[in-house]
């Protein structure tokens, strides 16, 4: 009898539990999905609202009205978005003249000071953002670089090197050195098994470097305002000013332009990040 009503009382403790750890991994979901997602709902919200003030929790007036001055063809955000994607293309051009022989080099373990020279790209990152761009902007006024397109592809080529150096030695380091060993022994040059044999398998790992390094100038606010302001405007730059001004719904809609292609470019990244070749990475 005893028994009965102790393993009756167990199965209610037991059931009891269940529910709370039920009830607390919901909570927890609710409250990182919140986190995760809240801003971005905000954001949308912002984009679509054309009058909202306090106390109210929603908007008041809802509508299109700043997504026509936003794409106007004489609103500044148009002009901006052309110069953020001509530096953004630039600066990937540049920064693949200088990774793809340096990460084919890099790549070899025989080379020597291997390790400085990727450590190396890796002290723009070492202190903070505002503190070099603030160096780098006193140099390039020495230089009359300043206010001008070549500062600010020159800029944000300093910050995207360190993506596309270390990417670039992970997709060399990933290709198959008996090929390339195969191609020297049946008579090719180093030219051409460079790009017939060695490229087109690094190929994959050098268009996600080229879309980390696009995606990074996109969004670069820091080195643009110390190096290109006034006289270049790019979407961040106008993001901050928006938003300065207290105009959020330019300022939302700006963001989001800067938010779709970012989602876009990670799905692609997924299928051209190979496992075989994340393991590479700093080796």
């Amino acid at each position: 009898m005893s028994t009965t009503r102790n393993s009756s009382l167990f199965d209610r403790l037991r059931v009891r539990s269940l529910r709370l750890n039920f009830w607390l991994q919901s909570l927890f979901i609710l409250l990182l999905a919140l986190v995760l997602f809240g801003p971005i709902v905000n954001l949308l919200i912002w984009t679509v609202t054309e009058t909202w003030y306090f106390p109210h929790s929603l908007p008041t007036q809802w509508g299109f009205k700043y997504w026509h001055q936003v794409f106007n063809p004489y609103s500044d955000v148009s002009s901006s978005l052309l110069t953020s994607l001509l530096i953004a293309v630039l600066t990937v051009l540049v920064c693949l003249l200088v990774s793809v022989p340096a990460g084919y080099a890099l790549s070899k373990q025989s080379m020597p000071f291997r390790v400085f020279w990727m450590l190396l790209f890796l002290i723009p990152q070492a202190f903070p953002n505002i503190t070099v761009y603030m160096n780098i902007a006193r140099l390039f006024y020495d230089f009359g670089l300043n206010g001008t397109l070549l500062g600010v592809i020159l800029v944000h080529s300093v910050h995207g090197l360190m993506f596309s150096i270390w990417i670039s030695v992970a997709a060399f380091s990933s290709t198959d050195p008996m090929l390339e060993r195969a191609s020297r022994n049946l008579g090719a040059g180093p030219f051409y098994t460079f790009f017939h044999i060695v490229l087109p398998q690094a190929a994959p790992g050098l268009v996600a470097s080229c879309i980390f390094v696009f995606l990074e100038s996109l969004d670069e606010f820091t080195g643009t305002f110390f190096v290109g302001a006034p006289n270049i405007s790019t979407l961040p730059l106008l993001l901050y000013t928006a938003s300065m001004e207290g105009n959020y719904q330019i300022a939302s809609i700006t963001a989001l332009i800067l938010l779709v292609p970012s989602i876009l470019f990670m799905v692609i990244i997924h299928k051209f990040m190979r496992p075989e070749m994340l393991s590479k990475l700093g080796k």
